[in-house]
């Protein structure tokens, strides 16, 4: 769409104020290079869809396309314009925060969504050495068991049982576990409260927390809590 407008803001909606098109930006910036892994952050968006933002994006240059080294394999990458979309997805995402961002709603309560954005956030440098299972057991709403299996080289979600005995096993409603994932919840808390069951060796189970990296929106999270707990005393 444009809006013929001589304007900033009216210049960049043109490219980023379509639907999906934040989320695609998104999803390069956390790492997702290939056309399969991009869709499967997306949820719901067609493959045509897909194909036509990418596209739109390759035109304005924000994002590029090349051929990887295995053949026929396409990347996609943001350019140095499309890097620097991450201050200006940050500053969206502490204005929901701030504002909009509260407990999930139903329609977002997605296990497979959820086990994919934990699989892209491993700390793969702290993983054993060996092949680590991590089952995920969700209940609520969004029931649905999934497994993580975790190694320094690779990390992957499967939809059903992987063939191998769960070293972790990760017990939650979703939704609050949802929570916990975004920094709304502390996470020692959490397992405090039950409400969060790790079950494993101990050590693995002292592990865990530290093999994941967290929402990178959670940090805006913190913040916003911090800056809440200072306005209440101020008062």
């Amino acid at each position: 769409m444009e809006y013929h407008q001589y304007c900033p803001v009216a210049r960049a909606s043109e490219i980023l104020a379509d639907r999906w098109t934040p989320l695609i930006v998104r999803e390069l910036l956390a790492g997702c290079h290939h056309f399969n892994e991009i869709e499967r952050g997306l949820p719901g968006i067609s493959r045509s869809l897909l194909v036509s933002r990418l596209r739109q994006l390759e035109d304005t240059g924000v994002v590029e396309r090349r051929v990887s080294d295995r053949p026929k394999m396409t990347l996609y990458e943001l350019t140095p314009a499309g890097r620097d979309l991450q201050r200006v997805l940050d500053r969206l995402g502490a204005w929901a925060i701030r504002w909009v961002f509260r407990d999930p709603r139903p329609d977002e309560e997605d296990p497979v969504l959820m086990a994919w954005m934990i699989r892209r956030r491993i700390r793969k440098e702290l993983l054993p050495p060996q092949r680590t299972v991590v089952e995920l057991d969700f209940t609520g709403r969004g029931a649905q068991r999934l497994w993580l299996v975790l190694e320094p080289h690779e990390t992957s979600v499967c939809l059903k049982p992987p063939g191998f005995d769960p070293h972790l096993i990760v017990k939650s409603d979703l939704a609050y576990f949802q929570r916990v994932w975004a920094g709304q919840i502390d996470y020692d808390a959490a397992v405090r409260s039950g409400h969060l069951v790790i079950e494993g060796a101990p050590a693995l189970v002292r592990a865990f927390p530290r093999w994941l990296l967290w929402s990178p929106m959670a940090r805006f999270v913190h913040a916003e809590r911090e800056r809440r707990s200072h306005a209440a005393a101020a008062v």
